[in-house]
């Protein structure tokens, strides 16, 4: 077995292509049940997380000897998905150009301003393009810190449009004025902290 310390930019999607193997024969196994529990969520790990991955089991085929036989890989990828606002409003029907490690996506959003493509585990940048060229913005994937975490807060506050600072940890002014301005606009109690009603409506405003 395998102990796995994550690095930023890591997923268990991308952990399990590294070691051949599901990520969730890697987030069920019983040695990483604490961490299960104290992360809930197998997208959104932390930098300095421990993942004890099993080893990999053999598996045996028959097969007549002095003849060929054909196996087939089956070929890993995992869900990108990503919705667009615009003053607090779903960008629908917009249409796009999205660049994942060299592969191109394009289509239009839904009705709620959601696009979604299966993407490789562990792809970590990206580029989405609308109105033709006039807005670009660049993507890193598996950057994504818990929403407990300062860092996580702030990448998701950044996100959403209420924060326009660094991305660091740190637990400044900019970012408490930040966390007001999330708190004042979902009707919660204006503390400049990251308590537990304030990470729940963060997550679930931003879907991750």
């Amino acid at each position: 077995m395998v102990k796995h310390t994550v690095q930023q930019g890591e997923c268990l999607a991308s952990i399990g292509k590294k070691y051949g193997m599901p990520w969730r024969t890697i987030w069920n196994h019983p040695k990483n049940a604490e961490l299960k529990g104290n992360r809930k969520d197998p997208n959104v790990l932390y930098p300095g997380d421990i993942l004890y991955v099993p080893d990999r089991e053999e598996k045996q085929e028959n097969g007549a000897t002095e003849e060929r036989h054909r196996f087939q890989l089956k070929e890993t990828s995992t869900k990108f998905r990503l919705r667009l606002f615009r003053e607090g409003q779903p960008r629908d029907q917009m249409p796009y150009v999205l660049e994942i490690d060299g592969q191109l996506f394009s289509g239009k959003t839904n009705d709620e301003g959601w696009l979604e493509h299966r993407i490789p585990p562990d792809a970590q940048r990206g580029r989405l393009v609308l109105n033709q060229g006039v807005e670009e913005y660049s993507l890193r994937l598996g950057h994504l810190d818990p929403v407990g975490k300062i860092r996580g807060a702030q990448q998701r506050l950044k996100n959403l449009g209420f924060y326009g600072g660094e991305i660091d940890g740190i637990m400044g002014p900019q970012t408490q004025a930040a966390i007001a301005h999330f708190q004042r606009s979902q009707g919660l109690r204006q503390t400049e902290k990251i308590d537990q009603p304030t990470s729940n409506a963060l997550k679930d405003y931003h879907k991750s």
